[in-house]
């Protein structure tokens, strides 16, 4: 059965970090290109940040470029991402992806 179980949302200010994780399951992890996607109120999800399933290749959305960086560890089935230098315009429930599977979410709200 496959999971990607999202953690690591929350509060935080303007111009703060945070990371956030997905811990896979059910699936050859190591062979799977994962993929972060964001969510605001009204809108569709919307791709933030892709991962090579070797690590090697990353693409990310240009309004994250330089702020925010996705990594993965293959030995503990996990994708991350890494949020930097947050604006509230990244408030939104971020979900990461592997292939039509989706997790639950974690919400990030940007705020003072």
């Amino acid at each position: 059965q496959v999971q990607l179980v999202e953690s690591g949302g929350g509060l935080v200010q303007p111009g703060g970090s945070l990371r956030l994780s997905c811990a896979a399951s059910g699936f050859t992890f190591s062979a799977a290109p994962m993929t972060w996607y964001g969510r605001t109120p009204g809108k569709e999800r919307e791709l933030v940040a892709f991962i090579s399933s070797d690590g090697r290749t990353t693409n990310y959305a240009d309004s994250v470029k330089g702020r925010f960086t996705i990594s993965r560890d293959n030995a503990k089935n996990t994708v991350y991402l890494q949020m930097n230098s947050l604006k509230p315009e990244d408030t939104a429930v971020y979900y990461c992806r592997w292939g039509m599977r989706w997790g639950q979410g974690t919400q990030v709200t940007v705020s003072s």
